[in-house]
């Protein structure tokens, strides 16, 4: 595994929306996450940051078709209520159902079809109580994610993500994949995917660039997550 991350083009990214295979490696993509732990890993990086109060207006990045967020919003009723959720993607791929299962939760969805670079340099614009990114950052060179991480601080109370961990077992994991059913899009791309992930703390050296005044934690997440969360000091409980 090369000590340096290796940023390439993944095969989806480069598919139409309607595209069988990329239709395909969505649904694959629902299984990896479900291998991963992405959800659990996700709630607890969230209760680790001890937020004051339950978030209202959330952000997800890349957020593809937005199930993965409706699992951690059905996990956390009904703790969590009456939230505002947009959903950040260079496609429009929330479906009607998916809406109505949000809305049956409470949630109020808003699909936001944007480049990422573009909602980088658009300013402050709404704020967010939380910013979630699951298998995003890792699709980008470093001056781009301190741009995309300047953004997100400028504009959010609190940050987490789950990336590839960039080791071994994560790349002998990648190798494994058609295990769980993935097609031969899903397969190439993970490979790809781990060798641009994370490891150490290397999310942190680029927060650290963009801002100061955040609780910033970074760590691998067993056994093939690289799991890193920021939060502003002020938004944290009384007790944290």
């Amino acid at each position: 595994m090369p000590a340096m991350r290796l940023v390439e083009p993944e095969v989806l990214d480069e598919l139409s929306p309607q595209d069988a295979r990329a239709r395909r490696s969505r649904r694959d993509l629902r299984r990896v996450h479900r291998a991963m732990g992405t959800v659990s890993i996700l709630k607890r990086a969230i209760a680790r940051m001890a937020l004051a109060k339950p978030p209202r207006r959330i952000l997800e990045l890349g957020a593809g078709d937005g199930t993965l967020l409706l699992r951690l919003a059905r996990a956390l009723r009904p703790r969590w209520r009456e939230v505002r959720l947009t959903l950040l993607d260079r496609h429009d791929l929330l479906e009607a159902r998916t809406r109505q299962a949000y809305a049956r939760l409470g949630w109020s969805t808003e699909a936001l079809r944007a480049e990422i670079d573009s909602w980088s340099r658009e300013g402050a614009g709404t704020h967010y109580d939380l910013c979630v990114a699951t298998l995003f950052l890792h699709h980008f060179e470093e001056p781009q994610l301190r741009s995309i991480l300047a953004a997100v601080a400028e504009r959010s109370d609190a940050l987490v993500a789950c990336e590839p961990h960039r080791g071994t077992l994560s790349r002998l994991g990648a190798r494994g994949i058609g295990l769980i059913g993935a097609g031969s899009i899903t397969r190439a791309d993970a490979a790809t995917s781990v060798a641009a992930g994370f490891r150490g703390l290397e999310l942190t050296a680029h927060w650290k660039a963009c801002t100061a005044g955040w609780v910033l934690e970074e760590r691998r997440a067993w056994p093939f997550t690289h799991c890193f969360s920021a939060v502003r000091a002020e938004a944290r409980g009384a007790s944290a």
